[in-house]
């Protein structure tokens, strides 16, 4: 099982967004870090999302993927596959499709000093910008 920890970060709502993602697979550790332009901060948050999906279709397609994101927003809406908000339906949209290359994807909703790391990389992105 690959474990898949994301935060998104934003300066301002909406303003300049950044993503961090911790990857943990086969006993190792994979840090990214990406701006993501002007956003709000849970808009960033889904993105992150979506691009720690990408990055685990391309390396670790066809593995059993647990995200962990510190928004509760982001996690329900990704746990119960359902939301009514319209703005956040293309953001279920694109993860229901990445999810299928995947036999299982699992949401968990974590404290934030348990994403500490991922909070680090979003922030970094904002910093070297």
């Amino acid at each position: 099982m690959i474990e898949v920890y994301t935060d998104g970060a934003s300066k301002g709502n909406p303003g300049l967004s950044g993503a961090g993602i911790v990857i943990k697979a086969h006993g190792e550790t994979y840090e990214h870090s990406f701006l993501l332009g002007k956003m709000s901060n849970h808009e960033a948050e889904f993105h992150a999302v979506l691009r720690a999906m990408t990055i685990c279709s391309n390396y670790f397609y066809g593995e059993i993927i647990s995200l962990r994101s510190d928004s509760k927003i982001v996690a329900d809406i990704v746990e119960k596959n359902f939301t009514k908000n319209r703005a956040f339906l293309p953001f279920l949209n694109q993860f229901r499709e990445a999810a299928d290359h995947f036999p299982h994807v699992f949401m968990k909703w974590i404290p934030e000093k348990q994403n500490t790391h991922a909070d680090y990389l979003a922030r970094k992105a904002l910093r070297e910008y």
